[in-house]
C-alpha cells in the first residue's frame, strides 16, 4: 500500500522529472512526506527509495542529516527556542524555563493534545533581534513572556493559521516552472549548449550587451 496520497504520488513523479538523475529529488520528496504526515515515517523512505532508484537506508542517511525532517511525531505546531550564545545572553533561558511551564512539558516534549512540540535549537541566524524563536520555521523576535503566551493563546484559537501553517508544510505555493524556462532532465554530460532561459529576448545566449 502506497504512503503517499495519489495526488502526492503525482507530484512527486512530477518533481522527479526536473532532475536529470532521479536521487537528486529525493530531498524534496523528503519535504511532500513531511507535509502530508506532519513527520517522515519508515513507510515514506521506503516509498521514496522506491521511487528514486535506491534504498531506505540511502533516504534515512539523508533524513538523518537534516534536522528539519523529523523522525517521530511532532505537535501541530513546532517551538523552537533558540538557546545559543547571543539569544542565552539575552534570556534564552529564562524564556525557555517559562514555555515549558507554560506548555507543561520539558523541551523536546508534546503536549497532551498534540499541539505544541517544544524544543531548544541552536543558532537561528537571528543574534541580533534575541531571544528568538520559530513556529514551524517561522520566525519570532526579541520575544519575552508576555509575548510568548500571547503566541501560544493566538496558535490555539487559530488566529495565526494564516501565517502558521501546520507543521511540515514548507509553502502554501507549489513551485511551477514553465515549460519554456525548464532545464529538463538531461544529465550534465549530455548538454552542449545553453539553457533555454538563458537564452535573451533577441535569442541569443547570455544575455543583455
Amino acid at each position: 500500500m502506497s504512503f503517499f496520497t495519489e495526488e502526492n504520488r503525482t507530484l512527486a513523479r512530477e518533481i522527479i522529472g526536473r532532475y536529470p538523475k532521479p536521487r537528486s529529488a529525493m530531498i524534496p520528496l523528503l519535504h511532500v512526506a513531511q507535509a502530508q504526515a506532519g513527520w517522515v515515517c519508515e513507510e515514506a523512505m521506503v516509498e521514496i527509495g522506491e521511487l528514486v532508484g535506491t534504498t531506505s537506508a540511502e533516504v534515512l542517511g539523508t533524513c538523518s542529516f537534516y534536522e528539519m525532517f523529523k523522525r517521530e511525531p511532532v505537535g501541530k505546531y513546532l517551538v523552537n527556542v533558540c538557546v545559543t550564545m547571543s539569544c542565552a545572553l539575552a534570556g534564552a533561558g529564562e524564556l525557555m524555563h517559562h514555555a515549558e511551564e507554560r506548555l507543561g512539558v520539558r523541551a523536546g516534549g508534546t503536549t497532551p493534545d498534540g499541539m505544541f512540540t517544544l524544543a531548544a535549537a541552536e543558532c537561528q541566524a537571528a543574534c541580533t533581534e534575541a531571544p528568538c524563536l520559530q513556529v514551524n520555521y517561522r520566525y519570532r523576535y526579541r520575544v519575552d513572556a508576555e509575548q510568548f503566551d500571547q503566541l501560544i493563546d493566538e496558535l490555539g484559537a487559530g488566529a495565526l493559521d494564516r501565517e502558521i501553517p501546520p507543521h511540515g508544510t514548507t509553502a502554501r505555493i507549489r513551485q511551477h516552472i514553465p515549460s519554456d524556462c525548464a532545464v529538463g532532465a538531461v544529465p550534465p554530460d549530455d548538454v552542449n549548449e545553453a539553457p533555454v532561459w538563458l537564452a535573451s529576448s533577441n535569442g541569443t545566449a547570455g544575455g543583455g550587451g
